[in-house]
């Protein structure tokens, strides 16, 4: 008998709605994972068994009935603890500060979800406030990787990431500021999408940065990311593409920047992964990008002020109650000059606009790295509020900031392992709103690819 966990969304919503699985079968099959799993990898915060059996109980009995409220119809998922639900507690990623923070209003976007029929399982770890790219932190531990728990799940969805990678959940919501999403994504081997600045509700949300916050999903597949998508956003075009193929589209290839520095492991899988879509007729082309070397520190100028404005009373009155690294991260956007802070915000516009003029008039998407290196290590990133912080931080986030800055849409998928058996991600990168595109090119190439059907058979799962 098939392990429902091993579906993808799509299939799981498909056998509630067929009436091949019941909802309580799916959400019975994803508590016994997590009650197993999690103790490892530290992927759910909380955990809601009698609330998500009741919920999918219901799923069966509206099923039965012929009363489908949506696309997620009786599917589990889970989300990062940052969105808000009503009278629910939500840490935010700290039990110092937000230990007993129970908001009176329910994320736009979780309302949606619940109205498309998804069930909720529990809320899932996240950095510190959503500061921080590695999945490390000061109070509520590490999240573990599903492929290796020695290994950073990225961050600072770092939750959503496992629990997605390791099969605790269908899908889950996370954001992303400067790659939180696509991160956890391309270091958990599952789909990420970042979506054009403003294109996702962000009532009822965590604030970080209003300049560069969006809610994004994370899927076993990009056929699952656009219902997901679909469904936070209202747009019915973005699934669109999938099972259209690449005919015709145009992947444009940075000569400068991205590529420079791989690993010789990530160079590999991706010019095998751009084989792959050419050999679906996907046209490749070398395109010249605006330089990106400042893109980092522009989006780190606009970021960390907005970031401290939030959190100024807390810094005033209780600093103590934040981790080093957090606590100084912020006191560093204290100190930024309004000058500095406006320019940044104030060039956004123009390199923006260099972009779509530049490269976008050549390319449907440009194709790239989500990550320079492998896979990095616990140890190796592990560095507290040291000097070495701003490097690692920096590191990390080097290939996905810098689309932040931009506002610009992106999308992370699997494109192979390194010789250790961790995933390498490919990164698209897409004009504004074009996400149905990134999406079509994601499906295209998985499908052309076995990559999704690896399951994650690390000690984890012994």
């Amino acid at each position: 008998m098939i392990d429902p966990t091993s579906l993808t969304l799509t299939d799981a919503a498909r056998a509630v709605r067929d009436g091949a699985l019941r909802a309580e079968a799916l959400a019975d099959a994803c508590l016994d994972r997590i009650a197993r799993l999690n103790p490892t990898l530290n992927a759910f915060l909380s955990v809601e068994p009698e609330e998500a059996l009741a919920a999918a109980r219901t799923a069966d009995a509206e099923a039965r009935a012929g009363r489908l409220r949506g696309p997620l119809h009786g599917v589990p998922l889970a989300h990062k603890d940052m969105f808000y639900r009503a009278g629910k507690r939500c840490t935010c990623g700290s039990p110092t500060i937000r230990g007993d923070f129970r908001p009176e209003r329910t994320a736009t976007v979780l309302e949606r979800l619940d109205a498309a029929g998804a069930v909720t399982l529990g809320t899932l770890h996240m950095a510190e406030f959503a500061m921080g790219p590695t999945g490390h932190n000061a109070h509520l531990g590490r999240c573990r990787n599903p492929w290796d728990p020695d290994r950073i799940t990225g961050g600072s969805s770092s939750g959503s990431g496992a629990a997605v990678g390791g099969r605790l959940a269908f899908g889950s919501l996370g954001s992303d500021t400067g790659g939180s999403v696509r991160l956890p994504a391309a270091l958990c081997g599952v789909v990420g999408l970042k979506p054009t600045q403003g294109a996702t509700p962000m009532d009822g949300v965590m604030p970080l940065s209003e300049s560069l916050d969006c809610v994004g999903p994370l899927a076993r597949s990009a056929e699952d990311a656009a219902t997901l998508f679909s469904v936070i956003t209202g747009r019915t075009d973005v699934a669109d593409g999938i099972g259209q193929g690449v005919e015709g589209l145009r992947l444009g290839i940075p000569r400068q920047f991205y590529y420079d520095g791989l690993d010789p492991a990530v160079a590999v899988a991706l010019e095998r992964a751009r084989a792959v879509l050419e050999r679906a007729d996907a046209r490749v082309v070398e395109v010249d990008i605006p330089d990106h070397e400042p893109y980092g520190d522009l989006a780190n100028l606009v970021f960390t002020p907005e970031a401290a404005a939030v959190h100024a009373p807390w810094l005033r009155e209780r600093p103590q109650d934040y981790g080093p690294q957090v606590r100084a991260r912020l006191l560093q956007g204290l100190m930024v000059p309004a000058a500095s802070y406006l320019q940044a915000k104030q060039l956004r516009a123009l390199h923006l606009r260099a972009m779509i003029e530049g490269p976008f008039a050549r390319c449907d998407a440009l194709f790239v790295p989500a990550l320079r290196s492998r896979v990095p290590t616990a140890a190796q990133t592990d560095v507290g509020a040291g000097p070495a912080m701003a490097a690692v931080v920096a590191g990390v986030a080097a290939l996905t900031r810098p689309v932040s800055y931009l506002g610009l849409p992106a999308l992370v998928t699997p494109a192979g392992f390194d010789p250790d058996g961790m995933p390498i991600a490919m990164q698209l990168i897409g004009r504004p709103q074009a996400e149905a595109t990134l999406l079509r090119i994601a499906d295209a190439y998985e499908r052309a690819t076995g990559w999704l059907s690896r399951v994650p058979q690390t000690q984890v799962f012994s």
